[in-house]
């Protein structure tokens, strides 16, 4: 029973998220209240208070959901395994997952068409200050537990999370204008790439 409540309450926060996603697609998101998330979603505004703090919050869900999969993903990992490509699968696995699975308004993350828009809002502080410090910190403890480093004095499992994010960005970015389109999942697995492979510089005309 209590893993029914638990699979209804997951339900319930990524219906609100997606709510939140689809109205941000329509509009201004300044504009939009957690009523009519709410509203969408078909649930109560007590509800929506019940499992987020406000819409940045609803709206950050799904990636901090998959943030916090990756956590878990690159715990499970080989410790023996290089650093870069248990990175790389530890990020992809949730994405590739949710892609298996998607439909409805999850799929629209990843619509080239809107992503730029999406993708605006993604750098809003309110949207990073959304993704929970507590998260980053566990990202953090991990890399340095793989790399036997300090993660509050060594600077290098800080670095690496950078380096992470960064892939991250340049992938969204090339993705929305690519032409032909290219594969999210394809551009990631290329930018962890070449980070393992030292960022050597490509060669001329290629």
């Amino acid at each position: 029973m209590a893993g029914l409540r638990e699979r209804k309450k997951l339900n319930t926060r990524r219906a609100l998220s997606d709510a939140a996603l689809k109205l941000a697609l329509a509009g201004d998101f300044d504009s939009v209240t957690r009523e009519a998330i709410a509203e969408l979603a078909g649930v109560s505004l007590r509800t929506f208070n019940n499992y987020f703090n406000g819409k940045y919050e609803a709206l950050a869900y799904r990636q901090v959901e998959r943030l916090r999969r990756s956590i878990d993903v690159l715990r499970a990992r080989p410790a023996d395994e290089p650093l870069w490509t248990s990175i790389t699968e530890s990020v992809l696995a949730p994405l590739e997952e949710d892609l298996a699975e998607a439909g409805g308004e999850e799929q629209k993350i990843l619509d080239r068409e809107e992503f730029s828009e999406i993708r605006n809002l993604l750098m809003r502080s309110e949207f990073r200050d959304a993704v929970s410090k507590q998260l980053f910190d566990e990202w953090l403890e991990v890399l340095a537990e793989r790399t036997g480093t300090d993660p509050q004095r060594d600077l290098y499992p800080r670095l690496v999370a950078a380096v992470v994010r960064a892939v991250g960005d340049a992938a969204t970015e090339i993705y929305v204008t690519a032409d032909p389109p290219v594969p999210i999942t394809e551009l990631l697995r290329q930018g962890f790439a070449e980070v393992a492979a030292g960022l050597p510089v490509p060669e001329r005309g290629k």
